[in-house]
């Protein structure tokens, strides 16, 4: 239970996998919402309890959260295809898709491949890079976060060890507590805890999204209306902290057929970390102008 609303976990057979989807009750337009790298759908939370009286979904991707681990590869386009997938099982259509960081190139892709699923994209500081860098190889070596600490007593502890540090200090302390309690799964072993998504995973996914993860023909296909939500630009000569500016292009939008940018200086990447109330107001905006455009439509 959270707020009024009773959060329910559903378990959905699409695309060769089971993925865990949490649902907020509600009416109208579904709001679908596709996290982060790393992170996991009751990273939501707070942005979906911001928004009563709505039906927020929130998919946990593969290898994170609750869902399925497939063996590698993760090429970046299968959560493309997940999100196509998972769509067309529970039956969306004219919904309003939500996708933050990585979250946002699995949702431009999602639209593409099930055409209907969605009329309308929020894109939270999505990664897509400059068009130029999809022709490039993906970078060699390791990423860091392979070695990122896996064990934890209790997510109390995780919680600890992470507030005091940026770029997690910077966030809402409940949406980092939201954070910490559903990003970790008991060991098998049943000797303390592990991350939801591990370390070999979200290595993985840093070092791709180059090459094949090109989002640019969907991009330019997609008659859709979009609004791009980004976060700080990178100032030249700047020696910033990961995840503390935009990881998108900054003309993204004028790749899309009707897309607005609304650039947020004031936020690094994790917006929806940090302000989930200011995610919340975009959302029902537009979730808003949908119920009246469906109206319109329909001669109410």
């Amino acid at each position: 239970m959270s707020g009024d609303r009773t959060i329910v976990e559903h378990r959905v057979r699409a695309n060769g996998l089971t993925f865990a989807v949490t649902e907020w009750p509600g009416d109208g337009p579904a709001v679908f919402l596709a996290h982060a790298t790393s992170f996991h759908a009751r990273c939501w939370d707070q942005v979906a309890e911001r928004l009563p009286g709505i039906r927020c979904l929130a998919i946990d991707m593969r290898g994170h959260g609750r869902s399925d681990r497939p063996p590698p590869p993760y090429p970046w386009l299968a959560f493309g295809e997940d999100v196509a997938a998972v769509t067309k099982e529970v039956g969306i259509e004219g919904a309003l898709g939500i996708g933050h960081s990585k979250g946002g190139h699995a949702v431009i892709n999602g639209a593409y491949l099930n055409p209907g699923s969605f009329a309308a994209l929020l894109l939270v500081d999505p990664v897509v890079a400059p068009r130029e860098r999809y022709s490039q190889p993906p970078p060699e070596g390791q990423h860091p976060s392979a070695k990122r600490r896996n064990q934890w007593a209790s997510p109390g502890e995780f919680f600890d060890r992470l507030a005091g540090r940026e770029p997690f200090s910077l966030w809402d302390p409940v949406v980092l507590r939201d954070y910490c309690e559903f990003g970790l799964v008991p060991r098998a072993n049943g000797d303390g805890y592990e991350l939801a998504c591990p370390p070999s995973i979200e290595s993985l996914l840093y070092s791709g999204g180059a090459g094949e993860a090109d989002p640019y023909p969907a991009i330019e296909s997609l008659d859709l209306p979009v609004r791009i939500l980004r976060a700080r630009e990178r100032a030249a000569g700047e020696q910033a902290a990961p995840m503390s500016t935009s990881t998108c292009a900054p003309d993204l939008a004028t790749h899309f057929r009707h897309a607005e940018d609304v650039y947020l200086p004031e936020y690094g990447h994790f917006i929806p970390m940090q302000a989930p109330a200011l995610v919340a107001g975009h959302i029902r905006e537009l979730w808003e102008r949908l119920g009246e455009a469906t109206a319109t439509r329909e001669g109410r």
